[in-house]
């Protein structure tokens, strides 16, 4: 398959941000791939090589690309870098460059998918000495043998900036379409994903063996499960109304939620977000084998900090010196944890996914064996608002966030967000609003003491049923003279020339990003609002929702990917929650 084709329809891409031309695009691309390389055609797609749990990136930076299109056209360094700086786009950079280059090509080849790929691979996997010449070369000749547009989608692909606006749901809905009989049918697409978290992996099952392909697909120790997730309440009333009078409730920790894959000796952790942080915990990686009965294993815990000398859990803060490259030895005396277990979904080739909680807790008690750094979460069943109360006291007491609720006969519901699971926290229970957590997609040039800057930030919700991120408010308050220097830096390598294709605002931000960076935000109340698109037309026709005297916590939410944010539903259910209270008799 000639690479060509690929970037033929990225260049289509790149015109619309519409949802259901991108996706007919998308399966228009798809049909033309061999069965053989669909899987490389939607990692390339996704900007990437291998799913974002092996941590493979092929992880090009903008100055070694600049050398690479330097060499391959016979231009200058200098020119090269001054085109990258007039747009600052490295694939326009190649595009100008190749269209006047200045030197001909006497063996040039036809790139096709499997060299562009193979190349890709080679390039990320090299490390050591001379692996920067090695990468020039490689980019080099890939660029030499490419069109001036396969050289855009070369360069962007490389350096991570490829931003075409296409969501994994989005792939989901194309490869139904093309293989599948129809979007009718992404549900079964869409379980094989959350089973896998390897979108590559899906598109061979269906491109291979049509629906049937992924309704085979199984669990794999070694492959994360994409996590189940917890929708909120207020009070614990509201709670086992609606889930039918009776409920588990368990301690909801402030840690880092981990999933853990047991393979007889070997171990490897996953975050929320999938990532491998195996290298993080060698302490969880050396005691799990003996913690949990079985040779295979996929078990589900929340790491927090610990103090040894009194047993008490720290705050969540204590647990990200774990975050380090380096010093790692030093930070596991350091920073001691307890690891708090809570689910099981897969032991010695038996699937418990679809078991009721119930059947998982009883499992889960059996596998583990607890001491004083290897623990199950607490938990108690009841039909009786006051002992949740009286647990919820209890579980602050022992320095928890809350509590969550859980269905007893729900199964686990992978990827999803239902009220199967509900969280009740501590600070909803307050007359302020809860904390939330916030997309970044847009930001406003500072004035005086900002001047130079960012003043203000705009971010949205996630919109789950459409994929979308809403704005619902501008937050300029709460920032640190430390972050005021570090968002900018953290923001750059997300900055794009237009709103992303994924991003729903009436404001006319000075400054767009891609929707990828969450933070936590508290505010007074949510409003109605004209100008802002979270849960348009949900409360009053033309109007949205938005939030009051919003301010930074301090806490940007490395733990969450983007869809993980607080949902335009979650913030719609707050509204509602806040009129109750206002509209309650106050005591004189």
């Amino acid at each position: 398959m000639q690479y060509q084709i690929v970037a033929q329809a990225y260049e289509q891409m790149g015109k619309t941000t519409k949802r259901l031309e991108l996706t007919q695009l998308l399966v228009e691309l798809f049909k033309q791939t061999p069965p053989e390389l669909i899987d490389k055609v939607v990692y390339l797609t996704q900007g990437k090589l291998y799913p974002d749990y092996t941590g493979i990136e092929i992880g090009v930076a903008d100055k070694l690309a600049i050398r690479a299109i330097a060499i391959a056209s016979g231009k200058p360094e200098n020119k090269v870098e001054q085109a990258y700086q007039k747009t600052g786009d490295v694939g326009e950079a190649a595009l100008e460059a190749l269209n006047n280059k200045t030197q001909t090509t006497l063996f040039s080849q036809t790139l096709t998918v499997q060299t562009v790929y193979d190349t890709f691979d080679k390039v990320a996997k090299t490390t050591g000495p001379g692996s920067l010449d090695y990468k020039i070369r490689s980019f080099a000749s890939l660029i030499n043998n490419a069109t001036p547009l396969e050289a855009k989608y070369l360069l962007r692909t490389a350096t991570g900036k490829l931003r075409l606006g296409i969501a994994d749901y989005t792939v989901l809905d194309a490869l139904a379409e093309a293989f599948a009989g129809g979007k009718e049918n992404r549900t079964a697409l869409e379980r094989a994903y959350n089973l896998s978290s390897d979108l590559g992996a899906v598109a061979k099952a269906v491109r291979e063996g049509g629906l049937q392909g992924v309704k085979n697909f199984k669990i794999t120790v070694g492959r994360p499960i994409r996590p189940m997730l917890a929708e909120r309440l207020e009070t614990a009333s509201e709670i086992l109304e609606k889930m039918g009078g009776k409920c588990a409730v368990e301690y909801k920790l402030d840690g880092e939620r981990i999933q853990i894959h047991k393979k007889d000796n070997n171990v490897t952790l996953f975050s929320r977000r999938l990532e491998n942080i195996t290298s993080h915990y060698p302490d969880i990686v050396k005691q799990s084998p003996k913690s949990l009965r079985g040779k295979k294993i996929i078990a589900e815990a929340e790491t927090v900090a610990l103090n040894i000398e009194t047993g008490e859990y720290l705050p969540f803060q204590e647990l990200m010196h774990r975050r380090r490259k380096y010093g790692i030895d030093e930070a596991v005396e350091k920073y001691p944890v307890a690891v708090n277990f809570f689910d099981i979904l897969y032991v010695d080739g038996e699937d418990l996914i679809s078991e009721p909680y119930r059947r998982r807790r009883q499992v889960l008690q059996k596998i583990v064996v607890e001491d004083e750094r290897i623990r199950i979460v607490p938990a108690i069943t009841t039909s009786k608002p006051e002992k949740i109360d009286e647990f919820m006291q209890e579980a602050i007491t022992e320095g928890c966030e809350g509590l969550v609720a859980k269905e007893l006969d729900s199964p686990y519901r992978a990827g999803a967000r239902e009220f199967a699971w509900v969280k009740l926290k501590r600070e909803y229970r307050s007359e302020l609003m809860d904390t939330v957590d916030l997309v970044i997609v847009g930001g406003f040039h500072g004035r005086g003491r900002r001047g130079g800057r960012f003043g203000t930030y705009l971010l949205a919700a996630y919109d789950k049923e459409s994929d979308m991120f809403r704005t619902v408010t501008k937050v300029g308050t709460g920032f640190s003279d430390e972050d005021l220097e570090k968002f900018p830096k953290t923001l750059h390598p997300y900055r794009i020339a237009h709103v992303h294709a994924r991003v729903d605002s009436k404001m006319q931000a000075d400054v767009w990003f891609e929707p990828k960076i969450v933070i936590e935000v508290a505010a007074s109340e949510i409003t109605l609002s004209p100008i802002h698109t979270g849960a348009l037309d949900s409360i009053r026709k033309g109007a949205g929702l938005a939030l009051r005297f919003p301010k930074f916590t301090g806490r940007i939410r490395d733990d969450k990917a983007p869809e993980d944010a607080t949902t335009t539903k979650e913030i719609v259910a707050m509204y509602r929650k806040q009129l109750k209270k206002i509209n309650e008799p106050q005591e004189s």
